[in-house]
């Protein structure tokens, strides 16, 4: 019980820290708007990143060279680890275990 009351307290102090005027954050569901202006502009700025980047799936106006170079380099991972054209390294590998033929004993020889 004790231990309950404690975390509780650790919860809502932890809470109160976050959603305070001084203490803005990007992650604070409950702030609106922030106060100071800078932190606004910031905040805004990851909005925009955020939608731009397609909710972080895609790279935010990629030029050719940098498509070219991700391009690589996933390659390079995907021959290192045993990768190649038509296998999916999202997968979780299967395996097959088979039980090993094991020569019988016999005692009559």
């Amino acid at each position: 019980m004790l231990s309950f009351q404690i975390l509780d307290k650790l919860k809502t102090g932890i809470r109160s820290g976050i959603c305070s005027n001084r203490n803005i954050g990007v992650f604070a569901p409950c702030l609106q708007k922030a106060s100071d202006p800078i932190q606004q502009l910031f905040v805004d700025k990851i909005r925009e990143y955020k939608q731009k980047s397609n909710n972080g799936k895609n790279l935010v106006e990629p030029t050719p060279d940098l498509e070219k170079e991700l391009t690589t380099e996933l390659e390079k991972v995907a021959k290192q680890y045993g990768g190649g054209p038509g296998v999916d390294m999202t997968k979780f590998p299967s395996f097959k275990f088979q039980d090993p033929v094991i020569d019988p004993i016999t005692l009559e020889k």
